[in-house]
């Protein structure tokens, strides 16, 4: 038997004889010498046969920085406003009911509105006013009202309000202007916190409460917001589309513990508050109106909860795919824009995410106030001019003819970066200047009177703003206008909501009425002095719409001077934020006084020519 590994190892005690272990590694060691040197000879031999390339030199090469938009080359002009709303005659006192609670509504103004009650062919003013809550013990000197002032002609104003009809308390909000009956005179409807009121035009600076016969008076806890009316299902009567904010009450504000960072109480934000549904009410002819909102399809709801999506603060009425049918785009604060596709039998397709006017660049909802849409580049591009909240800009969404695929440009045409730290709720196209070309004016002002205590860059009164269109042949279409160019008094800071625009004065250009939550509101006169022509238009329908709202008025010139465009205006006055502006549309000719061809088309699709229009004059054009 042979002996075990230890047994051996015991039984040569002398050491003659090498273990196996021993052997072992040394001959392991061995081996590996060999090896290594083969590789290193290996590697050598590759080495000659495959040398390194040599490293390039390093040099600094001057950093080069992208090139900065070139500015404008069109001059600014001077386009001076002065405020004349104490010397005009108005001295009315927006009341929103504060006392301390911090109630959201408190914070987003009334309404304004410019329109010709009286027949007598000149702008008149109505201010919608809110009221103290029914739960405010404070003593008061008398109840507030929305108020009516008529225009003697030459931009001067009497407080007509008493004995009015509308010299009723209510917690109003927007406010439309309309013919609802054809009988020839405008009618008003009157958005509410609470049940809307609508009254029907007597005559004689008389109105009549009709709400509850016509039947649009909404849900008695609804908060409606801007308002219009428009011919929605092509029976060339007016119907009625009321947009609603967020489902609201007392007791559900109050038990929300809203807070500025190491202050008091603030007020709400929309997102803590459930959506509401805007509503559309179709003229049945009578008198009467019928609510076809959920048969109209324009009850959006979220599709993970089912509850309603809109928060709406804005609305606007367009054909925007050239049917011949009216659209709407509908600004929603915190939660995508609507835009409502007319499917020309009475219903309606949302369809704003498809058509890209839904949410910003980035797909982000934004806090959306006012809106307006317009043709300002006099050429087949369609613009939606929507204003946001502070540190976000104000968006220009453009569509490329009637397609209705829009992109927003606000960035790129210089609208956009001047406008972010502003927070904006009036927004309307205005031809200033008289130069052909659409501006856009702006109210702005924050929610919170202590904002700037947590928000350097922020500030409860902020100045309104014009910015200038240049033209679209320029690097930057869009210029902000300088308070030495526009003057003191526009630029003088305020709580602006609502903005609405009118020629008061007979002189051509446009003027512009802010309203102030809490405060005074301001009337604007336009004393631009450029020596620029001009042309208004004032359509008169028949039938159920004789105010012609709807129709499309077009100005074509053939001189080989004019390089503006084409120059289209709809007649519709929901413009801005809870505002509406005249009907009479305004072309500026500038220094050319040629008036060219002007077409109008009417609601009901019939085209008319007009030419050889006397320059700088209102013309009636009669249906």
């Amino acid at each position: 038997m042979e002996p075990s590994r230890q047994t051996r190892h015991s039984a040569d005690p002398t050491g003659d004889a090498e273990p196996d272990d021993r052997v072992i590694a040394v001959a392991l060691r061995r081996s590996l010498l060999v090896a290594a040197g083969l590789a290193l000879v290996g590697g050598g031999i590759w080495w000659l046969m495959h040398p390194v390339p040599p490293q390039p030199t390093l040099s600094e090469s001057p950093l080069a920085l992208p090139a900065g938009r070139a500015p404008p080359t069109a001059i600014v002009p001077r386009m001076p406003f002065t405020d004349i709303t104490t010397s005009a005659g108005i001295d009315f006192v927006h009341e929103n009911g504060a006392a301390g609670e911090k109630l959201l509504p408190e914070t987003m103004g009334g309404g304004c509105a410019f329109f010709d009650f009286d027949g007598d062919g000149d702008a008149d003013i109505v201010l919608v006013n809110g009221r103290r809550w029914d739960w405010d013990d404070r003593p008061a000197a008398g109840p507030s009202t929305t108020a009516l002032y008529r225009n003697d002609g030459r931009g001067r104003f009497d407080d007509v309000t008493a004995g009015s009809g509308l010299d009723v308390p209510l917690y109003g909000t927007g406010v439309a202007c309309g013919d609802i009956d054809g009988d020839g005179r405008t009618d008003l409807f009157i958005a509410c916190v609470g049940p809307d009121r609508l009254f029907r035009n007597l005559g004689d600076g008389q109105f009549e409460d009709v709400t509850e016969r016509a039947g649009v008076a909404g849900p008695a806890a609804a908060w409606s917001t801007s308002c219009g009316f428009f011919d929605s299902d092509g029976d060339l009567d007016l119907d009625l589309f009321v947009c609603t904010y967020v489902e609201w009450s007392r007791d559900t504000d109050r038990s929300q513990d809203f807070r500025l960072v190491g202050g008091g109480r603030a007020y709400g934000r929309p997102q803590n508050f459930g959506g509401a549904f805007p509503r559309l009410y179709r003229n049945d002819g009578d008198g009467r109106f019928t609510d076809v909102s959920a048969a109209a399809g324009i009850q959006v709801t979220n599709p993970a909860t089912g509850a309603p999506m809109a928060k709406s603060l804005g609305v606007a009425f367009e054909d925007l795919d050239a049917d011949g049918m009216l659209d709407v785009v509908v600004a929603n604060d915190t939660v995508q824009n609507f835009l409502f596709r007319n499917r020309r039998d009475g219903s309606f397709e949302e369809v704003g995410a498809l058509a890209g006017m839904a949410f910003d660049i980035e797909g982000n909802a934004r806090g959306a106030m006012g809106i307006d849409v317009a043709r300002f580049r006099n050429d087949a591009d369609v613009g939606v001019v929507i204003g946001n909240f502070a540190n976000e800009m104000t968006a220009l969404y453009v569509s490329r003819g009637d397609q209705m695929q829009f992109r927003d440009d606000a960035v790129s045409n210089g609208l956009g970066p001047p406008t972010r730290l502003e927070l904006t709720f009036g927004v309307v196209f205005a031809d200033v200047d008289l130069d052909g070309r659409l501006d856009v004016l702006a109210a702005n002002g924050h929610l919170e009177e202590d904002i700037n205590r947590v928000q350097k860059t922020q500030f409860y009164e902020q100045p309104p703003r014009l910015y200038w269109n240049c033209g679209a042949e320029q690097a930057t279409e869009f210029v902000p206008v300088a308070a030495e160019n526009v003057g003191a008094d526009f630029s003088r800071p305020l709580v602006g909501r609502s903005l609405a625009v009118a020629d008061i004065d007979g002189d051509g250009d446009l003027d512009c009425l802010i309203t102030a939550s809490g405060g005074r509101p301001r009337l604007l006169r336009n004393d631009q002095v450029l020596g620029h022509h001009w042309l208004r238009v004032k359509l008169v329908g028949d039938g159920a719409n004789p105010e012609a709202i709807g129709a499309v008025v077009g100005l074509r010139r053939a001189s080989p001077n004019d390089t503006v465009g084409t120059q289209v205006r709809r007649v519709s006055p929901t413009r801005g934020y809870q505002s509406q502006s005249e009907l009479p549309v305004t072309f500026g000719l500038g220094e050319d006084p040629d008036t060219g061809t002007v077409t109008v088309r009417w609601p009901d699709g019939t085209v008319s020519e007009h030419v050889d229009l006397a320059p700088d004059r209102l013309h009636v054009i009669r249906r």
